[in-house]
């Protein structure tokens, strides 16, 4: 239709040069966030430039549903200001249906964001911290304490005090055994366990069990029946937002199976579909709002655009919180503000000009 493509003209060198703004200022944003603790550690100039490189297509990720909603708002009101929405709509044209080519290009920018996180975005942010980190002298430590676990569908309970990632080393550990239906069968216990690269080999282990109605306690003979992967028993140190999401889907598998804290990992998991349609969120706000203003159209449209942003953030930001310490399900905690602005745009566009 002559209208789209006219519209579309409108639209795109505006959310290019929103995408080329709000990129430089993120990328600005988190340089000098950091730049103290480079400057302390005397980290080169171009080892900041390209860190700071890595983190261009993040930015892009932050920046394009920021940009497509000022764009829209802008466009839009652009058009009313100029009486050209006006004539569109004396001609019969509903606001919806001139609007209708930005819904579909939210629709389909959520899609692409989602495909260009898993390709691009996430590996050359995991570059990015593991460029930071080094360039910073930060260690990440594998060494975990307090640790219980679960193997073998839940029929082997380990609990360690203590595990060395260094010498691959277990300490203070316990591990009760259960049969298929949940019941006690055995406890071993032992002051230290050492991987042999195939299974652990207790030292001076002591194994309990019941026999007709008491316990005994005796010498557990070396055996080779414990083979739990050492990664399983390290500190957590892989983040979901490092991971493409079947990989993500699958650590939160693993976590669960393993009987380790999975909260957050699966909340994290549900927000990289979440925040994938928010460009779809913003445009049906756009276009809600674009009609509004016949003053000062490009300040008023970026005012609300920010606005309206950063409420969607501040309310994900605490439903998300909310999620990861178990207040809300982690599902709701994702996807709840995505739906109430979706309800919002909806509403507000009810009572657009049209």
């Amino acid at each position: 239709m002559t209208l789209d493509r006219y519209l579309m003209r409108q639209f795109f060198p505006i959310c290019v040069v929103a995408i080329a703004f709000f990129m430089l200022l993120l990328s600005m944003i988190d340089m000098f966030a950091n730049l103290v603790r480079y400057l302390n550690n005397e980290v080169p100039f171009n080892q900041i430039m390209r860190i700071s490189l890595f983190y261009l297509p993040k930015s892009f990720s932050y920046a394009m549903p920021i940009s497509l909603l000022f764009a829209a708002a802008y466009t839009l009101g652009d058009l009313y200001a100029r009486n050209e929405l006006t004539s569109i709509f004396s001609s019969g044209i509903p606001f919806w249906r001139f609007s209708l080519s930005l819904v579909i290009i939210g629709f389909f920018a959520s899609i692409f964001s989602f495909f260009i996180d898993d390709a691009l975005v996430i590996p050359t942010l995991k570059t990015k911290n593991e460029l930071s980190r080094r360039s910073l002298n930060q260690q990440v430590s594998e060494n975990n304490s307090d640790i219980v676990i679960k193997a073998k569908n839940g029929r082997l309970i380990y609990s360690v005090d203590f595990y060395d990632s260094n010498r691959l080393t277990l300490n203070g550990v316990i591990i009760v055994e259960l049969d298929t239906d949940g019941k006690f069968v055995s406890l071993v216990r032992c002051q230290r366990a050492s991987w042999t690269g195939e299974h652990w080999n207790l030292v001076n282990p002591v194994i309990y069990f019941w026999d007709n109605g008491r316990v005994v306690i005796e010498p557990l003979p070396e055996t080779d029946a414990y083979h739990e992967e050492p990664g399983t028993f390290r500190r957590n140190a892989v983040k979901v937002e490092e991971l493409p999401a079947m990989e993500a889907g699958l650590l939160v598998q693993d976590l669960k199976t393993a009987g380790l804290p999975f909260i957050e990992a699966q909340a994290d998991f549900y927000h990289r579909f979440s925040f994938a349609a928010v460009s779809f969120v913003v445009m049906i706000l756009s276009i809600s709002m674009g009609g509004r203003f016949r003053k000062n159209i490009m300040l008023m449209s970026l005012l609300t655009s920010l606005f309206a942003a950063v409420a969607f953030y501040v309310t994900e930001m605490i439903t998300m919180m909310m999620a990861k310490l178990g207040y809300i399900p982690t599902l709701i905690g994702a996807w709840f503000p995505v739906v109430m602005f979706i309800i919002i745009g909806g509403l507000l566009l009810r009572g657009a000009k049209t």
